[in-house]
């Protein structure tokens, strides 16, 4: 089955890894931090993190073909799983507001560290867009 490798012009140019994979009707959606376009973790607390990793999700997947409906598994990778707690609500409203009700089959993992040390968090996921072409 041929690939293609999904790159967002809107995100940050990656290097050593891809934003995302289209196999068949799959898109494999790599794990996003709350870069910016200019690789920047955005300011702010796990919700403004949330937001902007979960938005980078959401962009790889529309450039995919995809809509937040698609998504079937998503992991959530917190360096502080008591503070995601503690804004519960406010994330979820997040989520409601950039992917509708509808949630994917979900894990909470979490690690001591990520890949930029003020990271907070970072979302991949899988999605499913239908027969392949």
């Amino acid at each position: 089955m041929p690939k293609q490798i999904i790159t967002p012009p809107q995100l940050c140019k990656p290097i050593g890894f891809a934003h995302g994979v289209k196999a068949g009707p799959f898109v494999y959606l790599g794990g996003q931090t709350a870069l910016d376009a200019d690789m920047r973790i955005v300011p702010g607390g796990i919700v403004e993190q949330f937001e902007r990793a979960f938005s980078n999700v959401l962009i790889t997947l529309k450039h995919a073909g995809g809509k937040p409906s698609d998504l079937i598994d998503v992991t959530i990778y917190l360096t502080d799983v008591a503070d995601y707690q503690r804004h519960g609500r406010e994330i979820g409203a997040k989520w409601r507001e950039m992917a509708g009700s509808e949630y994917p089959a979900m894990a909470g993992i979490g690690v001591t560290s990520l890949w930029q040390p003020e990271a907070l968090i970072e979302i991949q996921g899988v999605a499913y867009i239908g027969d392949a072409e």
